[in-house]
């Protein structure tokens, strides 16, 4: 993140159901002709043995192509959401610390219309020691969001204390590549279930990547993972580290020669519903602009996905510091900014997913504004922009079902 810019109801079988009410009336009325018994008898068992399983043949058969259609609805789904789903530790209040948190703030994901969750597969988690990988918590977040047809933009980053060029984790590697290493492991492991991986978290930004140098440094680092993972695995795309600074940072991409090494153009942008018009105007022009960059030098066939966007939205009454950008927006200025934000950016052609940061309130991390992004708070009570991101969800659904093909 940058702070720049149900069935769970028993099914009945209707052969079971009325079996009693068949198994009394067929002998009673039969009992007198063992010939008729014995046909009686039969049907039960035609009934019971041969009707059921086409049944359970053809209920399969229609959930595997729903499934089938609720996968590529969600694939193309443009609704995103940046959230910690890797935080469990001192440092983040332990935010997932149980399967229970886990499950419950996926299934609300999906209640929302989620269809993609940009989270990170922290490196000083996966690797904490050099050559040895732990992929346990990945693996059950990857699960649980895979079971809930919630598709995936891994971030691999930041560095891990033994690899920093600093000893930090916010310094490129001392060595790039056991950074590659690294990205490889997590590639190779999850290419079955994740396609999309950012390089990194907002490299223009002196927060993130320690010292700044006009992203030469990561240019260099982002064309050796972008080699890399296309030999392990052709199909992926590869995103640049969200940019946190603008059209200047868009084009030391391209000066610095990483046009060949990233597959979509990721952007972080943030405004202030409190700035009125001029606020939802820059909304809408900055990504313009950007796809004006890609065009001059010949990404024009390239899509933009905007991997971090949002605004606080604090609840009446509590009392907190303001975000960077002035005065905090309260819930319910925060709920119409999802729906302008959503809205106008849709609109857009070039501009593919738009992910929402943060899916979830954090809890003192920040100390300020920015600890309530959210759509739902902390003890995962919804708040009003959630139902707004939600109907924006909707009304792209229904419009995409009366779309002609």
């Amino acid at each position: 993140m940058g702070t720049t810019s149900i069935l769970n109801k028993k099914a009945t079988s209707p052969v079971r159901d009325r079996l009693p009410k068949a198994a009394v009336s067929y002998p009673r009325c039969l009992v007198s002709n063992g010939v008729n018994r014995i046909i009686a008898l039969l049907v039960i068992f035609l009934l019971t043995f041969c009707r059921l399983p086409a049944g359970e043949i053809s209920d399969k058969k229609y959930m595997k192509n729903n499934v089938a259609h609720l996968d590529k609805v969600n694939f193309d789904n443009p609704f995103g959401v940046l959230e910690f789903l890797h935080w469990n530790h001192s440092w983040n209040n332990y935010k997932y610390s149980s399967q229970r948190d886990l499950e419950e703030v996926v299934s609300l994901m999906r209640d929302a219309g989620v269809g993609w969750v940009r989270w990170d597969f922290l490196w000083s988690d996966i690797e904490a020691q050099e050559g040895k990988f732990d992929f346990t918590k990945y693996d059950n977040i990857v699960k649980v969001l895979k079971n809930n047809d919630i598709h995936i933009l891994g971030v691999l980053h930041y560095s891990t204390n033994w690899a920093s060029s600093c000893g930090e984790w916010n310094c490129p590697p001392e060595d790039n590549q056991k950074f590659v290493n690294y990205a490889s492991k997590v590639i190779q492991r999850y290419k079955d279930q994740v396609k999309y991986w950012e390089v990194w978290n907002e490299p223009d930004s002196a927060i993130y990547w320690k010292k700044q140098d006009s992203l030469k440094s990561y240019c260099i680092l982002l064309k050796e993972v972008y080699l890399a993972a296309k030999k392990i695995d052709p199909d992926c795309k590869i995103l640049n580290g969200g940019i946190a600074n603008g059209l200047v940072s868009i084009n030391h991409l391209y000066d610095n020669g990483a046009k060949d090494y990233f597959d979509i153009l990721n952007l972080h942008f943030f405004e202030s519903p409190l700035h009125g018009k001029n606020g939802i105007k820059a909304v809408i022009s900055y990504p313009n602009l950007a796809y004006k960059i890609m065009v001059r030098n010949g990404d024009a066939h390239k899509k933009i996905w905007i991997t971090e966007i949002g605004c606080p939205g604090v609840e009446s009454g509590l009392k907190t510091d303001n975000w960077w950008m002035g005065e905090n927006p309260d819930e319910r200025q925060q709920a119409e900014w999802v729906k302008e934000v959503y809205g106008e950016l849709l609109k857009n052609q070039q501009v593919e997913k738009i992910f929402w940061a943060f899916f979830r309130d954090t809890k003192e991390h920040w100390g300020n504004g920015v600890d309530y992004f959210c759509l739902v708070r902390w003890d995962y009570s919804t708040k009003p922009s959630f139902e707004a991101y939600q109907k924006r969800y909707q009304e792209w659904k229904k419009n995409k079902a009366v779309r002609p093909k």
